[in-house]
């Protein structure tokens, strides 16, 4: 039965290939990037962001892995804006569940959008070839053990759980703990803006594997409640 189409939540219907830029990166994951510079990151899954651009030229050694990586840029630019186009779209239909603080209008946010797809596209390329921009999909990421400092993944656990079940949430978060010592998952809510219906039994699986959780409250609240993400450590 398809889900009624009210004006309680963003409809997307699948998962998007979608970019934002460092400085969201900073308020998603409450990160200061410059104290970042002894780290390895691994930005997973990218999408067209521009963090890995944009954290490159500070000279921090950082990694994006998606599932579309090594595809031509030119199919990957035509994708995004596909994708923009349907989020915005949608946004707009339920323009009343947002804060517009930051980005003041959805063409302010169209122009964030645009700039971090930019970027992606000008770094892509060249990216590739110094293995900065690596094809890879949770729940196996083609990484060794402790490969990384921190992994940083945004919009797709909780946030598509329509999409992903129990054991894709936590077979993930586990595999970044085998690459990582460290994961920050935003958001830490479900579709529909409501709370993740198994997230007490992911924090209780975690708990027994002796991985430490903490949700902790960012400064990122475009959509509103929606400003809290994972920290998990082992």
């Amino acid at each position: 039965m398809e889900k009624e189409k009210d004006s309680n939540y963003l409809q997307l219907g699948r998962v998007v290939f979608y970019g934002r830029m460092l400085s969201e990166y900073e308020q998603m994951f409450n990160l200061n990037i410059s104290l970042y510079k002894q780290y390895k990151i691994l930005d997973c899954p990218a999408g067209p962001s521009s963090f890995v651009a944009e954290a490159s030229r500070l000279g921090i050694n950082v990694v994006g892995c998606d599932p579309l990586f090594g595809r031509p840029v030119k199919e990957l630019v035509n994708r995004a804006r596909e994708d923009l186009e349907l989020v915005l779209d949608r946004i707009s239909a339920v323009s009343q569940l947002y804060n517009w603080d930051f980005y003041k209008s959805t063409e302010g946010l169209r122009r964030y959008r645009e700039l971090a797809l930019q970027l992606f596209e000008s770094d892509y390329c060249a990216g590739l070839l110094e293995k900065r921009y690596l094809k890879g999909e949770l729940p196996k990421l083609p990484f060794q053990d402790d490969s990384f400092s921190l992994v940083l993944s945004g919009n797709l656990l909780f946030y598509y759980s329509d999409e992903f079940d129990y054991l894709f949430h936590r077979d993930s978060i586990l595999e970044m703990l085998r690459i990582s010592k460290e994961a920050r998952i935003y958001p830490t809510q479900g579709p529909y803006n409501r709370p993740w219906k198994y997230f007490d039994k992911l924090l209780y699986d975690l708990k027994k594997e002796s991985i430490k959780a903490q949700v902790i409250t960012v400064t990122h609240d475009f959509q509103r409640g929606v400003n809290k993400m994972l920290l998990v450590t082992r």
